[in-house]
């Protein structure tokens, strides 16, 4: 056992380790794809509707140097004007906001399904341990994070860079310019930049994406030992249900040997197999029906209650061996309906005539 302990984690994961990683909210997901669709979509967003905020902001700011001398006199109350200010603001963006908490959510529930669990909100004492928060500071994990964060800084930085070394000309004229054109230049240098940045993490998205479902399998494979005693709890000791079956079979056995009295006939190989029938035309049987069947050991067992009991035995090899394949309890098929009926009539001759009956 303490060898197994030690032993790689060669095994993928079984469908329960799978659902109770679900249950704990472990699920392969990429912070990168949720960051990638909030940009695009705030992109898109931004690409139809700013003409329509630069005008909005245009108003807004020209509102505020045409009230200052109403302010400054005190005819217009700053508080009130700054909280009408405010709320005209977040209604502006609002359709924003609401777009982006929207794409936000979808993009996770794409990578992960819906989950309901609060275990991660459960209080663990094991986080606030300084000696475990040290390793989990150091650990491989962080180590990777870090320097996927510093090359995604450096990737996207070059997009930016690129992008303004070819127009960062075009900014030291915009002091000379209104406020409407200063923001339509600034704007349309902002879409560009964002554009390039979502094309370079875009790309960093599906890697990061990749990596994680990797990373995600890795973590959830298992040791042998660990199969071994998930199948013990889930499906029980296969000792014990071994055991169980036998005992299982062996009660079965005894009940079909009770039932071997009753029969009409035995129908044998002569050695190897054994089938006992019975019918009983008065009790609505459609056909006869086999009441015990079996092989070697048990077509014996069969074959001498039926001795004991008076019960005739005929040998049929091919009936024999067609009726085994049935199970105990089930009819005769139609297509041996004449084989079993010449036997039967060949039985009950021979009870007429012990019966002394013509």
């Amino acid at each position: 056992m303490a060898e197994e302990s030690f032993q790689d984690k060669t095994e993928q994961a079984t469908p329960k380790k799978r659902e109770d990683a679900r249950k704990k909210g472990q699920v392969a997901k990429s912070r990168e794809v949720s960051s990638i669709a909030i940009l695009a979509a705030g992109v898109i967003y931004m690409f139809f509707n700013a003409d329509r905020l630069i005008h909005r902001l245009e108003e807004d700011i020209t509102g505020t140097f045409a009230n200052i001398p109403q302010i400054a006199s005190g005819e217009l109350g700053i508080e009130t004007y700054l909280s009408q200010t405010i709320q005209d603001f977040l209604i502006l963006i609002l359709p924003m906001l609401i777009l982006l908490l929207a794409v936000s959510l979808g993009a996770n529930l794409l990578q992960t399904g819906f989950i309901m669990s609060v275990e991660p909100l459960t209080p663990d004492m094991s986080k606030i341990d300084p000696i475990k928060g040290l390793g989990r500071i150091v650990s491989k994990r962080t180590i990777a994070e870090l320097l996927k964060s510093i090359f995604k800084i450096i990737i996207v930085g070059w997009a930016v860079f690129s992008t303004l070394k070819n127009d960062y000309k075009l900014l030291i004229p915009l002091m000379y310019q209104d406020n409407i054109q200063i923001f339509n230049a600034l704007g349309q240098i902002s879409l560009k930049v964002l554009t390039r940045a979502c094309y370079v993490i875009f790309v960093l998205a599906v890697l990061d994406y990749i990596y994680q479902r990797w990373e995600f399998e890795q973590n959830l494979k298992m040791t042998k030992q660990e199969v071994k005693d998930e199948s013990r709890q889930t499906e029980g000791d296969p000792l014990v249900k071994g055991r169980i079956r036998s005992i299982q079979r062996e009660m079965a056995k005894r009940r079909m040997m009770k039932e071997v009295p009753k029969a009409d006939v035995v129908i044998t190989n002569p050695t190897h197999y054994a089938v006992a029938l019975v019918y009983r035309p008065e009790e609505k049987m459609t056909a006869p029906k086999i009441i015990a069947k079996g092989a070697d050991r048990i077509a014996l067992k069969i074959k001498e209650i039926a001795a004991e009991q008076g019960i005739p035995m005929v040998e049929n090899r091919p009936l024999a061996q067609n009726l085994y394949k049935l199970d105990i309890g089930q009819e005769v098929p139609p297509k041996f309906y004449k084989a079993v009926a010449e036997i039967l009539a060949y039985v009950y001759g021979l009870k007429n005539k012990k019966a002394g009956k013509v």
